[in-house]
């Protein structure tokens, strides 16, 4: 290795360094929201098994990578030990926040996204449409918000979605573990919830971005307008808007009756946004509504003429710009990548656990590793160089075109390059004893449950 490729390396490794001291801000932080020490200091450990290069993450791999005999301290984190996850929640909010607060557009992205869940034991669990599955399936399905800028972005809330049924069921839902004061809210309503106490701890950035599920909810948008927040969501081509002549048309038709003709060409602008894979390109327009606040913007796709639809609202006092509705509809993509990291390396979906409270848990310190490498992810952003791009379709690629800045998944390995420390063999042998016994116990009393149930047959 040559004098500047062990410089390079340094200068890498240092990004590895500044996530655990990230690690170490955001975990001391959290110590006023645990009423005992050692599970403040078992969550350390729980945040940087998932921060680890473990493969599948829960309460078991965690533990033997922590250097725990048994997974009981990792469990008892998530289903006994007395602290408060809805703080810790606002205490990652305010970390981020206090990283990018500063960025010139700050967006809170809506979105939903779940767990597929075998049985009917877990809370939250039903037969439901899942976005991970792309179809109807049995499992969990939860709200987040992700606190969006063009230098980064984290996800900071999650509320789970309760099925009304689990809740009707006092039995179930003392079997499930939901709290008593866990009421039924729609998605839009958690969503709503989580923007509440963004409010409440002045973390609210000024504008808000959904998919349809959230667009299409009346009730959400007029909280976001009673607060004086300004929103761009996607709805669906039958949503009505009132024309200023008074005229209530659909969405879809407002292009063919007011963007079709050749005189209205002009009204389409088109503008590079960035994107999750770079910068894209489409044609955007908006079209005012009968209130002076209220616009519908609409984006059409270069190549394919695909049409999307969002509903938009400028608070008064607030500049109106058709580029910035179309800054903030483009920062709602970031909600998904952060699902994407959360799940592929992170272990957003990887708990085994069935009650409400320790899948809550489970999702809010996942939510915390992963805001520990987003802000360091963002940090080193600050100082990568520009990236070298092509400026015409016919260029050849330069010999060397250079490094991305530094992602998520990679400063997440760094962390793991500068923490891994190796146990002693026996602790891995005392574990692969640990869970034979455990599943030769679970299948003497699997075996016991069938003689029963074949003998009442």
């Amino acid at each position: 290795m040559t004098q500047e490729d062990r410089e390079a390396a340094a200068a890498v490794m240092v990004e590895g360094a500044r996530a655990v001291a990230n690690l170490e801000v955001l975990h001391g932080r959290l110590r006023p929201c645990f009423a005992r020490a050692k599970p403040f200091g078992q969550a350390r450990k729980y945040m940087s098994g998932l921060m680890s290069d473990l493969p599948r993450k829960n309460g078991w791999t965690i533990a033997e990578h922590a250097g725990d005999r048994t997974p009981d301290r990792m469990q008892r984190l998530l289903n006994h030990a007395v602290w408060d996850h809805d703080q810790v929640q606002g205490v990652v909010r305010r970390f981020v926040v206090d990283q990018l607060g500063d960025q010139p557009l700050r967006v809170v992205a809506l979105d939903e996204s779940g767990q597929e869940k075998q049985g009917e034991c877990t809370a939250g669990a039903k037969r439901q449409y899942m976005g991970c599955a792309g179809r109807v399936a049995n499992g969990v399905n939860t709200v987040y918000c992700s606190y969006a800028t063009p230098g980064g972005h984290a996800l900071v809330g999650a509320r789970i979605y309760v099925p009304a049924e689990q809740l009707d069921d006092p039995d179930r839902r003392v079997a499930l573990g939901v709290p008593d004061k866990t009421e039924f809210r729609t998605k839009p309503q958690l969503a709503q919830d989580i923007l509440f106490d963004m409010i409440s701890d002045e973390t609210i950035p000024p504008w808000v971005a959904g998919d349809e599920v959230y667009g299409r909810s009346g009730p959400l948008r007029t909280f976001l307008e009673d607060n004086e927040i300004g929103y761009v969501m996607r709805v669906g081509c039958a949503f009505t808007i009132e024309l200023p002549t008074g005229e209530r048309i659909r969405a879809d038709a407002t292009v063919a009756t007011h963007l079709a003709s050749r005189e209205h060409e002009r009204a389409w602008q088109v503008c590079s946004v960035t994107g999750s894979k770079g910068e894209r390109m489409y044609a955007w327009a908006w079209i005012a509504t009968a209130s002076p606040r209220h616009f519908l913007l609409i984006r059409k796709h270069l190549q394919t003429g695909e049409l999307a639809y969002h509903y938009c609202h400028v608070p008064a006092g607030r500049p109106i710009t058709l580029m910035t509705l179309v800054r903030v509809a483009c920062l709602r993509w970031p909600v998904e990548e952060g699902f994407e990291f959360g799940k592929d390396h992170f272990g957003l979906d990887h708990s085994q656990v069935r009650l409400y409270t320790a899948l809550l848990r489970h999702i809010v310190l996942t939510l915390a590793a992963l805001a520990v490498c987003a802000i360091t992810a963002a940090q080193a952003r600050t100082r990568a160089p520009a990236p070298i791009l092509p400026t015409t379709p016919d260029q050849q690629p330069p010999e060397d075109p250079g490094l991305i800045a530094l992602t998520v998944a990679e400063i997440k390995r760094l962390f793991t390059l500068v923490t891994r420390r190796l146990h002693p063999e026996t602790h891995h042998l005392h574990w692969v004893w640990w869970r034979r016994r455990h599943q030769a116990r679970a299948r003497w009393f699997h075996h016991r449950t069938r003689l029963r149930r074949d003998q009442r047959t």
